[in-house]
């Protein structure tokens, strides 16, 4: 039996509408080749920003053993781009202000700082096998009748209460 050497997660987020309805999915392997899991999730209203970087969020969450290097692969230059780019460090230097998202960008910091991880861009729609499961379970996702409220989106987009 071969040792698991690194976690490979690969993720995927949809919105019908963007903004309108959403979902987000996730495959999950160990190099060893005896655990693959997948994972998804939809949303009532949000957009396909917050569903790539929500799945890659979530996928973090699940890891119970931390001390494996993670490979991350998503077909979202706005999650790659915001990390191995830097643009992450530079919105939370300036607090977030004026940041898309900001709930979402500090809920990833929190969930991955004691992990060892890399994120890689791969091409969407590309007969990528992990990248098309994770669309198509994202999609489905999306389309669910039961389906969550994305919070961070609808506490975004609510008007003050003004007299005038």
């Amino acid at each position: 039996m071969k040792p698991i050497q690194k976690i490979l997660i690969y993720t995927d987020g949809s919105a019908l509408g963007n903004p309108g309805p959403g979902g987000y999915g996730i495959v999950m392997k160990t190099t060893d080749g005896h655990l693959t899991k997948t994972f998804s999730k939809g949303f009532k209203h949000t957009t396909n920003n917050r569903m790539e970087l929500m799945a890659v969020i979530d996928a973090l969450k699940k890891i119970n053993q931390k001390e494996y290097p993670i490979e991350i692969y998503t077909d979202s230059k706005y999650v790659s781009d915001a990390i191995n780019k830097a643009w992450l460090n530079k919105w939370e230097a300036q607090r977030f202000k004026k940041t898309k998202n900001s709930d979402l960008w500090k809920e990833f910091l929190k969930v991955s700082k004691d992990l060892n991880f890399a994120i890689h861009w791969v091409k969407g729609h590309n007969n990528h096998p992990e990248n098309e499961q994770c669309d198509r379970l994202a999609v489905k996702a999306a389309k669910e009748q039961a389906i969550h409220i994305d919070k961070g989106y609808e506490q975004s987009q609510q008007k003050p209460d003004t007299l005038f």
